[in-house]
């Protein structure tokens, strides 16, 4: 048996995290290894990475936390954006490495990420992603707002946004 674990992202990681990611997106996508090494000075903590017995990384996800309500195309090139108390989880990227592909790694890591959002009493996460994925973000509750302003990698994307109940009563 090969137990996995989900923890979050040190220094030691970005070399292994900038390969998955370079594999699962095309370069005008990708974050740039300087990028991510960034990210993880910045906000390693809002990496969710999922590793096997031996330490290898499967999949990862990662982003970072504002008070900013939607994805903005500046966010993915600027850390000093992270606010640690932020409203809004936001969803950079959602990879798997190659070989770990369709074995349910990313949904896994997806609920582990809402969990731990949710405890942080966040109000939801916010991510965008290409027209073919949007049912896979449904099946997790996320809603379909639309074409995003994002031109990220030249893409269109689709604004997704979790929002979670509020556990307090709202002032009217």
């Amino acid at each position: 048996m090969n137990p996995l674990s989900i923890r979050h992202a040190v220094a030691a990681d970005v070399d292994m995290l900038s390969a998955i990611e370079s594999a699962g997106f095309p370069p005008a996508e990708a974050a740039s290894a300087d990028r991510i090494r960034e990210r993880v000075a910045v906000y390693g903590s809002h990496f969710w990475l999922l590793t096997d017995a031996s330490g290898r990384i499967l999949a990862f996800i990662n982003g970072m936390a504002t008070d900013r309500p939607d994805l903005t195309d500046n966010m993915y090139e600027d850390a000093s954006m992270h606010d640690p108390y932020g409203a809004w989880q936001m969803i950079f990227g959602v990879t798997t490495a190659p070989e770990f592909r369709h074995h349910g790694y990313a949904s896994l890591l997806m609920r582990r990420m809402i969990d731990d959002t949710r405890m942080a009493g966040r109000r939801g996460l916010v991510l965008t992603c290409k027209d073919r994925l949007v049912g896979f973000y449904e099946r997790f509750g996320y809603a379909d707002e639309g074409v995003s302003a994002s031109t990220h990698g030249d893409v269109v994307w689709h604004q997704m946004r979790l929002t979670f109940p509020s556990t307090h009563r709202e002032e009217a």
